[in-house]
């Protein structure tokens, strides 16, 4: 079995094409990450994320629970459950990540040859502060901090093993489904 990691800054589309990609028929299984921030409306605990209190976060940490976390900003903290790993690889399909760049980097380190770690770019930074102002989910502080670490995390695209630059939506979806169909086959 192997692993399918989607990164990128937030707003830059990563979470549409991973849902696409899990309705094109391949033998995938989304990985639920487990997150310390407030669900957001229409969120469900479980499918969209495991919602866990800083403390709970931190208690999985000491117990070598993750195969991956991070502090992505000041006390919230997302991270991968090697139990999700377990539970999908034990269901016959291949894990399917959306995590941010440095989860990303670390689960294809950790998976090496049995991984494929896409970077998903937008169109350009302006784009990706439009789409984080239309999505209405966070203040402007909030988006101010995004657009500001998006523009760190764009230098780590090079590392990954393909880039998916989300211009036109269909393309992108297009692209993301045939780059996991050659790598499953092999």
């Amino acid at each position: 079995m192997k692993v399918i990691i989607f990164s990128a800054p937030s707003g830059a589309g990563k979470t549409t094409l991973v849902r696409h990609v899990l309705q094109s028929g391949l033998p995938l299984a989304f990985s639920v990450s487990a997150c310390t921030r407030p669900i957001r409306q229409g969120e469900i605990h479980g499918k969209d994320y495991y919602f866990m209190t800083v403390p709970e976060f931190r208690k999985h940490i000491e117990q070598n629970d993750f195969v991956e976390w991070e502090e992505v900003y000041a006390g919230s903290f997302y991270g991968t459950l090697r139990s999700e790993i377990s539970r999908i690889w034990d269901a016959g399909c291949h894990v399917l990540f959306d995590v941010d760049v440095k989860g990303g980097l670390s689960i294809k380190k950790q998976f090496d040859a049995k991984a494929l770690a896409i970077f998903v770019k937008p169109p350009s930074v302006e784009e990706l502060k439009r789409r984080l102002l239309a999505r209405s989910t966070d203040s402007e502080e909030i988006i101010r901090q995004r657009i500001d670490k998006a523009a760190y995390e764009l230098g780590f695209a090079p590392q990954f093993d393909c880039i998916v630059i989300n211009d036109r939506l269909e393309d992108a979806q297009n692209e993301s489904v045939e780059l996991i169909r050659a790598f499953i086959s092999t």
